[in-house]
């Protein structure tokens, strides 16, 4: 089978400069905020609190994983043939461009949502949802044209660490507010929706530096008569799977990032809830428990991106993964406050650097002309996980009547399959195949 039109097509030439690797960087800043703030801390106990009402028969909770099912399901279906079309006709900063404003229009209307609006606030957030993650998938396509192999544990480091700090930012901002606003009364019903529009807003105003400055260096492919964009995304696609032996470590990466990110996803959703049902932590002590683990996860990305550079990406994942499993079978036994501190700081330290090093190795197998597919498909394995992880956590701990500690623990399979998938994964052979013409 021919390949699809022009699919070896080389990327505009040019290094990238320091101010345009910032403005790369800077994106995983301005939308760190909607995850901590809508997905983790906030806009999540709200919706299961005040819109559903807290029902009592669970139900409330349960249409809150149904819409962030909904949500990952629809990223599931159309990253990779997204990215594929953004690769053909040199789109991805278009399409990174309408991703951003529909994330930051529709987490603003979420502030809109009011006690009894179920349908509204579960379409909104499952739309916004799908804009973020078609986001993060467009940003990280950019990395193989602006890092040279060698220098992306470092690059993407540096943008995930941003990331963090970009989270704490607009946590804090919130939090801020809201104890303003509960001092003089305020209910959640008016303090909530100020704190989405303080969302929105950092992300539109954070994600400028972005637009201005990072550059679109792919060529764009022209059309035949009887072709279009969806049938050369759809075709590209088809072309990518046929072929997959030749970028058959990619393909094994991706598969063994599936596995770990069950366990990320896991940690990600679910570490709250754990602290709080286990450790007795209130929400005011899991508010702050969230922002130290992201100041730790930012340095922890940071300091092994920088290892990555030296030792090599799989090593370097390896050692976070062995990390992982440390921590989540430190936390099995942990009884006291101070010592769960610990295990906190110790998941925020893999959680950043395994985040980091994965994107980096993904782009080091990835032709620069056909990043934005690739990386779609990274897309499509970290949402698979989001919705495998946790639901496996939940069976465990329906299972075994609560048992968190035990739920917690059986994460710790995901991680050493991964460490276990890691080392069939040869990262020389990797990259030398994402520089081959196929």
């Amino acid at each position: 089978m021919n390949p699809p039109a022009s699919i070896s097509s080389p990327p505009r030439s040019g290094a990238a400069t320091r101010r345009e690797v910032l403005a790369w960087a800077m994106y995983d800043f301005a939308n760190s905020g909607y995850t901590t703030v809508v997905l983790t801390a906030v806009f999540n106990a709200y919706f299961v609190g005040v819109v559903a009402d807290n029902a009592k028969d669970g139900s409330a909770t349960l249409l809150w994983t149904v819409a962030m099912a909904a949500a990952n399901i629809l990223v599931l279906a159309s990253a990779p043939v997204l990215g594929a079309i953004a690769d053909h006709g040199a789109h991805k900063k278009n399409f990174l461009a309408l991703t951003t404003v529909g994330c930051v229009l529709f987490t603003a209307l979420l502030g809109f949502v009011g006690q009894g609006d179920v349908v509204l606030g579960m379409s909104l957030v499952i739309v916004a949802s799908l804009m973020f993650a078609s986001g993060e998938n467009f940003i990280a396509a950019f990395l193989p044209e602006i890092a040279a192999q060698n220098d992306m544990g470092r690059i993407s480091a540096y943008g995930w660490s941003l990331g963090y700090l970009g989270g704490v930012l607009v946590l804090g901002l919130c939090l801020a507010y809201i104890q303003w606003a509960q001092a003089h009364g305020e209910t959640a019903v008016q303090y909530v929706p100020v704190t989405m529009w303080i969302t929105a807003g950092v992300f539109a105003l954070a994600a400028l530096p972005t637009f201005l400055w990072l550059r679109e260096r792919a060529l764009p492919q022209s059309l035949t008569a009887d072709e279009s964009y969806l049938r050369i995304g759809f075709a590209r696609v088809r072309h990518t799977l046929l072929h997959a032996r030749h970028y058959r470590d990619l393909f094994r990466f991706l598969i063994t990032l599936t596995v770990y990110y069950c366990g990320i996803n896991t940690v990600v959703v679910l570490a709250a809830i754990y602290a709080q049902e286990v450790m007795g932590f209130s929400m005011q002590e899991n508010i702050v428990l969230i922002l130290v683990v992201n100041v730790t996860a930012a340095l922890g990305a940071l300091a092994f991106g920088l290892i990555q550079d030296r030792l090599g990406s799989v090593l370097t994942l390896a050692m976070t993964l062995m990390i992982w499993i440390a921590a989540l079978v430190f936390a099995y036994f942990t009884e006291s406050r101070a010592a769960f501190w610990v295990v906190a700081n110790l998941v925020g330290l893999s959680l950043g650097s395994s985040q980091s090093a994965g994107r980096a190795l993904v782009g080091q197998f990835s032709p620069p002309q056909r990043a934005a597919e690739f990386f779609g498909l990274w897309g499509l394995a970290g949402k698979l996980a989001a919705v495998v992880g946790p639901l496996v956590y939940g069976l465990v701990t329906y299972i075994s009547h609560g048992n968190h500690r035990l739920a917690l623990l059986s994460t710790c399979v995901f991680f050493i399959g991964g460490l276990l998938l890691l080392m069939t994964v040869d990262e020389r052979r990797g990259r030398a195949a994402a520089l081959e013409p196929n």
